[in-house]
């Protein structure tokens, strides 16, 4: 007989507490729910299931910023907007702040400001034992290192401080082309030593996502409202034959994707992806030349690039617990798993495929890793980091009460 699944939805962190001292208690694995948009918020896994929608405040203090663990992005940068200030996030509004930041968090300002963790200062945690405490770089130094970027393994954080970035604007392109693999080279070429104020995308999907426009297309923001600036640094780019560019000055708020609403009462359950990511120290013309060879085998298939380096790469790979900071880009192949279009056969060949274009990744990115794959978490971390995770997690969680996520074993 399957155990039920118990919900609760605390408005207090008091509430956050009693709620995993009762999971403790009944020996209920606790799955937490910050926005709702990643793979622990669909389905429903044996256990105590926190929803931390609730706890959603966003407050500003000069320029630091304390977020609820229930807020999201959108809310937050809407909300510093009204201050002159922004922080790395997310490129969906409807993104959690808490699931982002613990797994790293590669946003638009990546390469000015470094992810989403590299911008925190400090948390409160609502720890296994029921027990809420404050980490930092100064408090508990240990869990705070733990918490940039390894997850939800240690504690049940109800609110992050972070600190925030002076932003008068931004400048956004637009650019779409006919020649991918051309404008790919281009893009790597520019970005080896670019301004670290612009971050580029490049997102090839098929017409059923309904999250962005069917086809190839490179997007790239400036941290500045400065529209002639992004088009001088972006030239080498656009006089490619082909390319045709518009660049805007929106507010920040305004370029972070709006997932398509599910009508009342009506879960929206993505379809599965079969492929996979991973950073990568470089974009070289054999790895553009696969995913392009990719994309144009699987009518279902999808390809995303994001620019890093810069602020990114300024951070110590000992520094926090996320890996890879030689990488310059991450990457992600996959196809929609779409009765019609994918079959055994297909997913085998897909699966084969990425296996190829993965070979040379320094590490898989876990925020976009949307199924629990054990045999994965290894590649998810640099050795030496996953071993002092697991020392932390000893400390922490002995009893791995938090493991409805990319589990770090004590």
């Amino acid at each position: 007989m399957t155990e039920p699944t118990v919900v609760i939805r605390p408005s207090t962190t008091e509430d956050v507490a009693a709620a995993v001292r009762r999971a403790k208690q009944e020996s209920l694995p606790v799955t937490v729910v910050s926005g709702g948009h990643g793979p622990w918020s669909h389905g429903s896994s044996p256990g105590l299931r926190i929803e931390l929608s609730e706890l959603n405040s966003v407050d500003v203090d000069g320029t630091t910023v304390r977020v609820g663990g229930g807020a999201v992005w959108g809310d937050v940068a809407a909300t510093l907007a009204g201050h002159g200030l922004a922080i790395s996030s997310g490129d969906t509004a409807t993104v959690g702040v808490g699931g982002l930041t613990l797994g790293g968090g590669v946003g638009w300002m990546v390469r000015s400001w470094g992810l989403a963790a590299d911008q925190l200062i400090g948390v409160e945690v609502v720890t296994a034992d029921g027990d809420v405490i404050e980490a930092s770089a100064d408090e508990n130094p240990d869990l705070f290192w733990a918490l940039r970027g390894g997850g939800g393994n240690f504690g049940v954080v109800t609110r992050f401080d972070f600190a925030a970035h002076r932003l008068d604007g931004i400048a956004f392109a637009e650019t779409r082309f006919a020649d991918p693999a051309s404008v790919l080279r281009a893009v790597r070429d520019l970005l080896t030593d670019a301004p670290r104020e612009l971050t580029v995308t490049y997102m090839d999907v098929p017409p059923m996502d309904p999250s962005a426009p069917a086809g190839a297309s490179l997007s790239a923001v400036w941290a500045g409202a400065d529209a002639e600036r992004l088009r001088a640094v972006l030239e080498p780019i656009t006089r490619l034959d082909g390319v045709e560019a518009d660049i805007t000055t929106p507010a920040y708020r305004d370029i972070l994707m709006e997932p398509p609403v599910p009508a009342e009462g009506e879960e929206q359950v993505p379809p599965g992806f079969v492929g996979g990511n991973g950073l990568y120290a470089r974009l070289d013309d054999d790895l553009i030349d696969r995913l392009l060879a990719f994309r144009a085998a699987y009518p279902a298939s999808v390809l995303f690039l994001r620019s890093l380096g810069g602020a990114f790469g300024d951070v110590t790979q000992e520094a926090t617990a996320f890996p890879a900071r030689e990488a310059t880009w991450f990457v992600m192949a996959g196809a929609f798993d779409i009765p019609g279009l994918v079959d055994d056969d297909t997913r085998a060949e897909i699966l084969a495929d990425w296996a190829v274009i993965e070979r040379n990744r320094i590490a898989e990115y876990s925020n976009f890793s949307p199924t629990e794959r054990p045999e994965a978490v290894a590649g998810m971390f640099a050795p030496a980091a996953r071993e002092r995770l697991r020392e932390i997690k000893r400390t922490w969680d002995p009893e791995n009460l938090f493991r409805r996520n990319h589990n770090i074993v004590p």
